[in-house]
């Protein structure tokens, strides 16, 4: 390649989406005015119901981040300390075991779907014990899981069913959002998201008595008389972050149209080279465009990628490496044959709302350049 970027800046795989400056130290003033920072201020209490109406869901209850987000989840279904196991795929972050974990659950590693990424629902039946509570699928990359699928597994054993959606905002699954699946869905408001308040996440049910426990774990189970009746923890959300998230989110649609047109640059580009493959979409769902993998035939020629696009200062991420039923000092080893060779294949490539379109094709020359 003898392009170079006009700025000379290195790319990384991802930028936080942000709204004018101007307009988050406008509502940080109103912050300073009332002095209220913390405990369920005005502006949580807004962001709350404004997300509700933008992703048309029924109810958000915003919290620290997306890992307390899970706990929560977890605590209000009464799982917590039960020991019970809790299945899921083992292609994720470790945040999702990490969350089982500290709940004092057990996780159990499923296998997933070459094609979709996502929890493939036999693996999950092939793991279901009479001590399983609770299946947690994760939307991978914002592809919506076979939602109705998992859904009549977990009646036909009485289980729980918690999403991690924290790729998920914006997702949808027969033009509904994903968000409102399941007993309740903890999603991520990290910077590196598609909506972000810096650090920050939620969880969303459907069902109004689940709601209100989740609004007492996040306040050390607190209820409105201030008496404890849960045991909670904190998890609450600040108005400085809450600020951010209501700046941001004036321009969500702006920002998830961006993603969807750089996704479909991406496979336009791609798509006839040579050795390639890309995450099938689930049939009736629609992702939030908010990743852009590549899986490649073999790991060695993922490492000359990554190789050839660092010599650009181009930095694209391994998610998620090594898949987590790998992590022996945090649980035994269970053996889930696609979702390992999938995460030693996988890379996620640069894509967020500022990325310009001449280093995407720089990208994707290197890409041709390396599988040629």
């Amino acid at each position: 390649m003898d392009q170079q970027h006009p700025d000379n800046k290195p790319i990384y795989v991802t930028q936080p989406s942000l709204s004018p400056l101007q307009e988050f130290t406008a509502l940080l003033e109103g912050v300073w005015e009332r002095g209220i920072l913390t405990h369920n201020g005005p502006l949580v209490q807004q962001l709350e119901k404004e997300l509700e109406k933008t992703l048309d869901i029924p109810r958000f209850v915003a919290v620290a981040n997306g890992t307390i987000a899970l706990q929560m989840a977890i605590r209000a279904l009464g799982l917590a300390g039960s020991g019970g196991e809790i299945i899921i795929p083992s292609f994720t972050w470790v945040a999702t075991v990490s969350a089982i974990k500290w709940e004092g659950c057990t996780p159990i590693c499923c296998d997933i779907d070459s094609q979709t990424l996502n929890v493939d629902p036999e693996s999950i039946e092939k793991h279901i014990t009479d001590r399983t509570v609770a299946i947690m699928p994760v939307h991978v990359f914002g592809n919506p899981c076979d939602v109705e699928a998992i859904a009549a597994i977990a009646e036909q054993h009485g289980l729980k069913v918690i999403y991690d959606a924290a790729h998920a905002i914006g997702s949808t699954w027969k033009g509904e959002s994903v968000l409102a699946k399941g007993d309740i869905s903890a999603t991520s408001l990290h910077a590196t998201k598609l909506l972000n308040t810096g650090e920050g996440g939620g969880c969303i049910t459907t069902q109004k008595e689940l709601w209100e426990k989740l609004e007492r774990i996040r306040f050390f189970g607190h209820d409105a008389q201030k008496d404890i009746v849960e045991d909670g923890f904190n998890g609450k959300m600040t108005e400085v972050h809450a600020a951010l998230g209501l700046a941001n989110l004036r321009y969500y649609h702006e920002v998830l149209s961006d993603r969807k047109q750089k996704y479909q640059c991406y496979l336009e580009w791609l798509k006839d080279v040579p050795g390639l493959q890309f995450q099938a979409q689930q049939p009736h769902g629609e992702t939030n465009y908010s990743y852009f993998p590549v899986i490649f035939e073999d790991e060695a020629t993922l490492l000359r990628v990554t190789e050839a696009l660092a010599k650009e200062q181009i930095y694209p991420r391994r998610y998620f490496y090594p898949s987590v039923n790998t992590f022996s000092k945090i649980m035994p080893y269970q053996p889930t044959p696609i979702a390992e060779d999938i995460a030693r294949r996988i890379l996620c490539l640069p894509h967020y709302f500022r990325l310009e379109l001449f280093d995407m094709e720089r990208i994707c020359e290197c890409i041709r350049e390396v599988l040629s």
